[in-house]
Protein backbone atom coordinates (compact mmCIF):
# COMPACT_ATOMS: atom_id res chain seq x y z
CA UNK A 1 0.00 0.00 0.00
CA UNK A 2 1.03 3.34 -0.47
CA UNK A 3 1.65 6.12 1.82
CA UNK A 4 -1.52 8.78 2.01
CA UNK A 5 -0.41 12.27 1.31
CA UNK A 6 -1.82 15.38 2.80
CA UNK A 7 -3.89 17.34 0.01
CA UNK A 8 -1.80 20.72 0.85
CA UNK A 9 1.56 19.08 0.68
CA UNK A 10 1.03 17.76 -3.10
CA UNK A 11 2.35 20.88 -4.54
CA UNK A 12 5.61 20.68 -2.52
CA UNK A 13 6.00 17.38 -4.48
CA UNK A 14 9.02 16.95 -6.71
CA UNK A 15 7.55 16.08 -9.96
CA UNK A 16 8.17 13.14 -12.05
CA UNK A 17 10.64 14.07 -15.41
CA UNK A 18 7.49 13.04 -17.58
CA UNK A 19 4.38 13.10 -17.57
CA UNK A 20 2.91 9.53 -17.76
CA UNK A 21 -0.60 11.30 -19.16
CA UNK A 22 -3.40 8.17 -17.54
CA UNK A 23 -6.44 8.63 -17.66
CA UNK A 24 -6.28 9.21 -13.59
CA UNK A 25 -2.44 11.52 -13.50
CA UNK A 26 -0.31 10.62 -10.38
CA UNK A 27 0.25 12.88 -7.89
CA UNK A 28 3.86 13.42 -8.69
CA UNK A 29 2.65 14.25 -12.13
CA UNK A 30 4.55 17.80 -13.25
CA UNK A 31 0.83 18.84 -14.30
CA UNK A 32 -1.08 18.30 -11.24
CA UNK A 33 1.51 19.72 -9.17
CA UNK A 34 1.99 23.08 -11.38
CA UNK A 35 -2.20 23.10 -10.86
CA UNK A 36 -1.81 22.66 -7.81
CA UNK A 37 1.32 25.14 -7.14
CA UNK A 38 -1.56 27.52 -8.38
CA UNK A 39 -4.35 27.20 -5.65
CA UNK A 40 -2.39 26.43 -2.80
CA UNK A 41 -1.79 30.15 -1.48
CA UNK A 42 -5.49 31.27 -2.29
CA UNK A 43 -6.56 30.00 1.41
CA UNK A 44 -8.68 27.32 0.59
CA UNK A 45 -10.40 25.01 3.38
CA UNK A 46 -9.21 21.19 2.88
CA UNK A 47 -12.69 20.09 1.08
CA UNK A 48 -11.94 22.70 -1.52
CA UNK A 49 -8.51 21.73 -2.09
CA UNK A 50 -9.29 18.08 -2.33
CA UNK A 51 -11.68 19.08 -5.37
CA UNK A 52 -9.07 21.21 -6.82
CA UNK A 53 -6.89 18.12 -6.42
CA UNK A 54 -9.49 15.67 -8.13
CA UNK A 55 -10.07 18.06 -11.07
CA UNK A 56 -6.70 18.13 -11.67
CA UNK A 57 -5.80 14.59 -11.92
CA UNK A 58 -9.26 14.28 -13.72
CA UNK A 59 -7.48 16.08 -16.97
Amino acid sequence: MGKKIKVSKVADLKPKKKCCRKKTRCLKCPVVVMRMKRVRDDGLSKKELRKHLERARAA
